[in-house]
């Protein structure tokens, strides 16, 4: 009984980060929360009137709460809350957070930038403690293709392209998003062959690598 439990509890958690306004019936986020036991959502409260150090704090204490290992699953504004999360609260190499799917993430330097998000400003270019993967669309609205590739390039993320898909988000009409379930279960498989912790960063690389791979082939085949 006792190995079983030690088993349960190196089971990953996955907590998703909604954005600006929260994610929405239709999001993605919302369907893989209602589909995967695995996964969560982190309240950050405040939705329409996000607060930098108020989302960082609830999603520090989420973290610590989860008492497993955690993958974060976040979106737009979420992204950059995880990444000051990853600047303020910093971890040690073995700490709680395995890894991180970063959907769209939104630019908060921009001039034209909404009021309710420029108090994330200045972005955090900080290489993030954890290994990452970012997926960002050519037509984004929210951030420029090339400044994506960028930031993932200065959080030591892998970049994944995903085409024309608008923000990623509901309107993008991806429903349950099956490829991005398959970029988690990827960054998941990732913690499990690395553990006991080894270069995990480099293995979330490979595992997207391999997706990208697939899905071109599928797409040509």
């Amino acid at each position: 009984m006792a190995s079983s439990s030690s088993n349960d509890a190196m089971v990953p958690t996955v907590l998703t980060v909604p954005g600006l306004n929260g994610s929405g019936p239709a999001h993605w986020q919302t369907l893989w929360e209602q589909t995967r036991p695995d996964t969560t959502r982190v309240d950050l409260c405040m939705w329409h009137t996000p607060h930098r150090n108020s989302w960082v704090t609830k999603l520090d204490q989420a973290i610590r709460r989860a008492q497993a290992p955690v993958v974060l699953v976040a979106h737009s504004l979420g992204c950059v809350a995880v990444a000051w999360w990853a600047a303020l609260s910093p971890q040690l190499p073995d700490g709680p957070v395995i890894g991180a799917l970063l959907v769209a993430p939104a630019d908060v330097d921009r001039s034209d930038a909404p009021a309710e998000i420029k108090g994330f400003a200045p972005m955090p270019r900080l290489r993030l403690p954890f290994p990452s993967l970012v997926v960002a669309s050519t037509d984004d609205p929210w951030m420029r293709h090339d400044r994506a590739r960028s930031l993932a390039a200065d959080w030591g993320s892998h970049f994944v392209d995903a085409g024309a898909r608008g923000h990623l988000n509901a309107d993008s009409g991806l429903g349950a998003w099956r490829e991005g379930q398959e970029l988690l279960d990827r960054v998941l498989l990732a913690g499990f062959d690395a553990a006991p912790r080894g270069d995990t960063r480099s293995l979330v690389a490979r595992e997207a690598r391999r997706w990208s791979g697939e899905a071109a082939a599928g797409r040509t085949a």
